[in-house]
C-alpha cells in the first residue's frame, strides 16, 4: 500500500478523499494543517507520497514544493489545488514536484496521479482557461509565445526534434544525453506547454511557429 502525508486545512476534502484513497491502496498516515505541519509530518513518517495544496488558509505558499522536497527527498509531491495557473503549475513541476492535480478532479484521478508518480512519470490534470487577452488574429498565438517563453534552451531543442518526427534514441543521441534525460525534457516541455502528447505538442509548435526559435534559441 501506499503510505501518503495528506497537506491541506480543508477538513472536509480530507475526511472525505481519506477513505476514497485507503480503497484504492493510498493510506493517509498523517495529515496537515499549515506548512510546518507537513514539514513535521514528512520528516516523522517517511510517506511515499504528499498531497499537497498551495494554498493554507489566507496564505499562499509558493515555497512549499521545495520545503518538503528538501525535508524528505524520498517523497514524491503530488500537488492538489484549486490553482491553475501556469505560472503556479510550473514552478511546482521545476520545484520538484512529481504530479499536479486540479480539485475538480475525480478521486480516480487522484488516485492515477499518485500511481503515476510512484512509477516516476510526471502528470498534470488541470483545467485550461485563457492565459491572456483575447488574440485577434484568433488562433491563440499569444497564450502560446507566452507558454513557450517558460521552455528552457533544452526543452526548446527537444521541442525541435519533435517536429522533426525524431524518435526518443535519435534525440538522445543528437543532445548528446541521455534516454531518460530526453524523456524527462519532453514530459517537462508537454506539462510547460499543456500538451498531453508528443504529437500535440509538435502540432502546436507547428500551428504557432515556435519551430524556428525551438531550432535556433541558444
Amino acid at each position: 500500500m501506499i503510505s501518503a502525508v495528506f497537506a491541506d486545512d480543508h477538513t472536509l476534502l480530507v475526511e472525505a478523499m481519506t477513505p476514497l484513497l485507503a480503497a484504492r491502496g493510498v493510506q493517509v498516515v498523517a495529515t496537515a494543517h499549515d506548512l510546518p505541519q507537513v514539514i513535521d509530518s514528512v520528516r516523522r513518517f517517511d510517506p511515499d507520497i504528499c498531497l499537497l495544496d498551495l494554498h493554507f488558509g489566507d496564505a499562499e505558499h509558493r515555497g512549499s514544493v521545495a520545503a518538503v522536497r528538501e525535508a524528505n527527498p524520498r517523497t514524491k509531491v503530488v500537488v492538489l489545488t484549486a490553482d491553475i495557473s501556469i505560472e503556479a503549475r510550473i514552478e511546482a513541476v521545476e520545484a520538484g514536484a512529481a504530479a499536479y492535480v486540479h480539485k475538480t478532479c475525480r478521486s480516480e484521478c487522484v488516485v492515477a496521479a499518485i500511481e503515476k508518480a510512484m512509477r516516476g512519470e510526471p502528470v498534470t490534470d488541470v483545467p485550461t482557461r485563457p492565459l491572456t487577452p483575447p488574440d485577434p488574429t484568433g488562433n491563440g498565438a499569444l497564450d502560446a509565445q507566452l507558454l513557450a517563453r517558460y521552455l528552457t534552451v533544452r526543452e526548446h531543442q527537444c521541442l525541435a526534434l519533435l517536429v522533426d518526427g525524431q524518435p526518443t534514441t535519435q534525440m538522445a543521441s543528437r543532445l548528446g544525453v541521455s534516454v531518460p534525460t530526453v524523456r524527462s525534457h519532453v514530459q517537462s516541455l508537454m506539462t510547460k506547454l499543456g500538451v498531453h502528447s508528443r504529437l500535440e505538442a509538435a502540432s502546436f509548435a507547428v500551428r504557432h511557429e515556435l519551430i524556428n526559435r525551438a531550432r535556433y534559441r541558444s
